[in-house]
């Protein structure tokens, strides 16, 4: 039996966390579940902590999903999911963002968009690999990075500048070691999103350090004042692009777990051989929902993400009305307010807000050093909590500001 470590004579027992990987031990537990997990069951707590519709998963899509239960398909599927999935995604991908992929050899079906971004690290570093990562960014990327023995590397943005990651500070974080980048936009956390004009200086940059992009476009459909502008179509990218996205954000699908990855062949193949020896596949139920949205759920999409531009609208505007300056977010469901007029840290203000005015919300520092002077709040909640909310962290922000 493995008991706490001590010496007893010339033996010494180990503790059981000493069989952990010293680099395992190292990584901290994600920073937006520790604010979740702090709300629990609390029901006096409105939570814009975690980053996840609060539409159920339209009907049909889930009568698809009994459907094929009750016709028994409860099998594996390809390694690389259902041809007809893979067709439909092809399909999509081409008329909403000009990227075009062949469903044979050039898509996978994952277990999320998180498992592609996994594989994609995976197949791709060699232990000592720069990873670049524009910051602030989403907390996962920096930890799986290292896991597979890259060195994750921040490129610092700047709300002056809209979040968007520029080509100069992109050049000024390269080495010799640089092999990956990691492109999310539109963002989480700042809602920051590209143009093709932003695009392209970054592609020439791209070219000439011959790098790798994973563009993780999961909030793709989640733009509000212009269309999303996918790396992959920006001209001489496609080859050296591995597209990353999946079902989760635009069609409400989190606990469906199914996302996709797309590139080059060879590439893909590479990744389908990791694919095949960790999950086989992706669930075939969540395969089927996922054509069914493709197929039959583009306009319930488009009702949601309208129904967020409002409530973006309404969070903008009552951050700044409670005097906390507020960039416009452009994408995805976040926005990401400054916090900094209070003097309180990023954690001392999200742990503050929490206990005293019963708001959830992320602190910025864990999104990376430039997200600190900042707070994360999802406004995928209704209408009525985010009064309610914006009404108790202005409150807030009073009671700290007479504390001063």
């Amino acid at each position: 039996m493995i008991v706490n470590e001590q010496t007893t004579g010339n033996n010494k027992t180990k503790t059981m966390s000493s069989y952990l990987a010293p680099l395992v031990k190292q990584i901290p537990p994600s920073g937006i579940r520790k604010f979740f997990d702090l709300v629990g069951d609390n029901k006096d707590i409105i939570t814009l902590g975690v980053g996840e519709p609060d539409f159920v998963t339209p009907w049909h899509m889930r009568e698809a999903c009994v459907y094929s239960l009750e016709r028994g398909m409860t099998s594996y599927t390809s390694n690389a999911g259902m041809p007809k999935l893979r067709e439909a995604l092809s399909q999509y991908l081409e008329t909403q963002f000009d990227t075009k992929y062949d469903p044979k050899d050039e898509i996978i079906v994952t277990v999320g968009g998180s498992e592609a971004i996994d594989l994609a690290l995976r197949a791709l570093i060699v232990p000592g690999d720069e990873i670049l990562i524009p910051e602030p960014s989403y907390v996962a990327y920096s930890p799986i990075a290292s896991i597979g023995g890259g060195i994750p590397v921040g490129v610092e943005t700047y709300a002056k500048d809209q979040f968007k990651v520029t080509a100069e500070a992109l050049e000024a974080s390269i080495t010799p070691k640089s092999k990956v980048v990691i492109l999310c936009y539109p963002s989480n956390p700042t809602g920051a999103i590209m143009t093709y004009e932003d695009w392209l200086p970054i592609a020439e940059v791209i070219k000439k350090h011959d790098l790798i992009v994973i563009a993780d476009e999961i909030y793709a459909e989640l733009t509000y004042n212009q269309k999303h502008v996918s790396f992959a179509s920006i001209p001489d990218m496609k080859d050296r692009t591995i597209l990353v996205s999946g079902f989760s954000k635009a069609f409400a699908m989190t606990g469906w777990r199914i996302g996709y990855m797309c590139g080059h062949p060879e590439l893909i193949a590479a990744m389908l051989k990791i694919h095949q020896y960790t999950v086989m596949c992706a669930p075939a139920m969540g395969q089927v929902a996922a054509l069914e949205a493709l197929t039959n759920g583009l306009g319930e999409k488009d009702r949601m993400v309208e129904s967020y531009n409002q409530r973006r609208r309404l969070i903008v505007q009552g951050f700044r009305d409670i005097g906390l300056d507020c960039h416009e977010p452009q994408g995805a469901f976040y926005a990401f307010p400054s916090i900094q007029k209070t003097g309180l840290s990023s954690d001392l203000f999200a742990e503050r807000l929490l206990t005293e005015n019963k708001v959830a919300a992320v602190p910025g520092n864990v999104f990376g050093p430039q997200g600190e002077g900042f707070l994360r709040c999802s406004y995928a909640t209704s209408v009525s909590q985010l009064n309610e909310a914006l009404e108790r962290i202005g409150n807030f922000v009073y009671k700290v500001q007479k504390e001063g």
